[in-house]
């Protein structure tokens, strides 16, 4: 649950700088070297050895002639603003990214890639380390699936940014807020009052699946995307740190959830610097991924101490908080 703010974040931004239009784009030497190009080299004889030519990781991952044509124009639309001593110009949402073998964002993708690792890892330490007659022992397991999925699709996309791999990177995001607030439901209510969480469970499953049918077959709305989660992510988090006020007096190792809550925030704030790549490779984006990924460990170190407890209180006889 409370890793689902670093999703929250990266949704909320990337919504905002994934519209499909911006100033390179729009340039008339941008569009012209496209058609250029396409026409050159894209058609007959010269599309059999592009494709001839072209490496097996690019086909795999569906790189075209046209989008190489793209990528080469929007390298010399670049030049071209840097030798006027204009500022670097945005390309369909995004800054220009130097691509390394079929990776679009190469620092974006690793740290994706990291982050994923290191929920993995944990979630391996956890089961080894934690009962399966934990209370929260099963609901966490999920919810550590979900978020690799998330991460897994968020890899994905920063890899080769496609309609199908954008679509999959922002619904699974989603997937990972909403079954936050499951978690946090079950955490906080559900172990005293079962009905209570199942009752959530199927709310948040119907509020998905509008929201994904929404986006999909009606409007792809960036603001309504981002307005949606970004409530359902204030929610999670004023649930957890009201959780972590009420037991600050009973449970030690409550700060590690409030902890994680401040950083996760705090570390979003990097987001606002967007600047263009240092080297074409490292933008705010990626240095905001860079950086949660040690709170990975942080959280499921309190998931660890929490499932224990909850157990040993089990065994006692005491309610279950």
């Amino acid at each position: 649950a409370i890793g689902s703010s670093a999703r929250v974040a990266l949704l909320l931004l990337l919504s905002a700088t994934t519209v499909r239009s911006s100033q390179g784009d729009k340039e008339p030497v941008y569009r012209d070297c496209i058609k250029q190009c396409v026409r050159t080299n894209c058609t007959g004889a010269r599309l059999r050895g592009f494709q001839s030519a072209q490496p097996p990781y690019m086909a795999l991952t569906g790189w075209t002639c046209r989008d190489d044509c793209r990528y080469q124009c929007m390298w010399t639309t670049v030049g071209l603003y840097q030798a006027e001593g204009y500022r670097v110009p945005q390309f369909h949402g995004k800054w220009p990214f130097a691509r390394f073998l079929c990776f679009e964002e190469p620092a974006s993708a690793l740290a994706s890639l990291l982050n994923g690792l290191a929920c993995l890892l944990m979630l391996l330490r956890y089961r080894s380390t934690v009962p399966r007659q934990s209370p929260m022992y099963h609901t966490i397991t999920a919810f550590s699936l979900v978020s690799l999925n998330a991460w897994f699709w968020s890899t994905v996309f920063h890899t080769r940014d496609t309609y199908l791999t954008e679509k999959m990177d922002y619904f699974c995001a989603s997937a990972v807020i909403l079954y936050s607030i499951y978690l946090c439901c079950v955490r906080t209510l559900g172990l005293r009052r079962p009905a209570v969480s199942s009752m959530v469970g199927v709310l948040l499953i119907l509020a998905f699946t509008s929201h994904v049918s929404y986006l999909t077959f009606v409007s792809f709305d960036y603001g309504y995307n981002m307005a949606a989660n970004a409530t359902i992510g204030m929610v999670n988090l004023l649930w957890w740190l009201c959780w972590c006020w009420q037991n600050r007096r009973t449970l030690p190792y409550w700060w590690k959830c409030g902890l994680v809550v401040l950083l996760l925030h705090g570390l979003a704030l990097l987001e606002l610097l967007d600047f263009p790549p240092l080297l074409w490779v490292l933008d705010a984006h990626a240095v905001w991924h860079l950086s949660t990924i040690p709170v990975h460990f942080l959280f499921y170190s309190f998931l660890i101490d929490d499932s224990l407890h909850l157990l040993n209180t089990e065994k006692m006889g005491v309610k279950l908080e």
